[in-house]
């Protein structure tokens, strides 16, 4: 088997509180692997997003090892960390985080124009295109849905191709029915170029889309186990 995309090897998470050091996560080992669709549960405050955050280099590890795409996390700096993500990895949030003074368009174009893509107008429309959004590729936040701006979201996090794409609770903020079709787009935008997809959900059911579901419970991995997804393919 190849080398994984993500290692983690007794990762540690601990941040300072006025009442003293808390313990976030805690003795953290996994490997994630290419094209790997990995589902994180867990009760509210287990540590699943601060997982999230740490493999994606958008926290740093207080104790033990996260490997991404062959790099070190812990001896990249600020700046190297920041291109690696910019290069491979694409992350969506609860909070779609656009820009509101920025089209849909420029949302989606602005990353790759920033990383000198020559393309990104291209790029961008095309992939607004992908999730169903050209005709309001001109439209600004303010004049979508929550659904479209997480449409949006999942634009931009997949228009440069990233090897990697990272989903923190991506449909936290929608109804039921609008938040089944983000998923359904999100894990069709993933196929589409083999990126391996990590996704941080409350919902067993959902997780359970994936070849590998990883529970958390107290900062620790208390039980793995495999999705559906790997029961269809045996």
């Amino acid at each position: 088997m190849s080398a994984p995309i993500l290692s983690l090897c007794d990762a540690a998470l601990s941040l300072k509180a006025n009442a003293g050091i808390v313990q976030i996560l805690r003795a953290i080992t996994l490997d994630v692997h290419k094209g790997e669709t990995l589902g994180l549960i867990g009760p509210s405050g287990s540590g699943k997003s601060s997982l999230l955050m740490l493999m994606g280099g958008l926290e740093r590890a207080t104790g033990g090892r996260v490997t991404a795409l062959g790099q070190d996390l812990g001896s990249l700096s600020e700046d190297a960390l920041a291109r690696l993500r910019r290069d491979n990895v694409g992350v969506v949030f609860q909070s779609f985080h656009l820009i509101p003074t920025m089209t849909a368009l420029e949302n989606v174009a602005t990353p790759m124009e920033l990383s000198g893509a020559p393309d990104a107008m291209e790029r961008a429309m095309a992939q607004l295109d992908a999730v169903g959004l050209s005709a309001r590729a001109h439209h600004y936040p303010a004049q979508m849905s929550g659904g479209e701006q997480q449409r949006v979201a999942l634009a931009r996090a997949t228009a440069p191709r990233p090897a990697l794409i990272l989903a923190d609770e991506p449909t936290g903020n929608l109804d039921s029915t609008t938040g089944a079709a983000i998923i359904d787009l999100l894990f069709d935008l993933r196929a589409q170029h083999g990126a391996t997809l990590v996704l941080v959900t409350h919902d067993p059911a959902l997780a359970d889309r994936c070849d590998r579901v990883v529970t958390l419970r107290d900062g620790k991995i208390d039980e793995t186990s495999h999705g559906n997804a790997a029961m269809e393919a045996t």
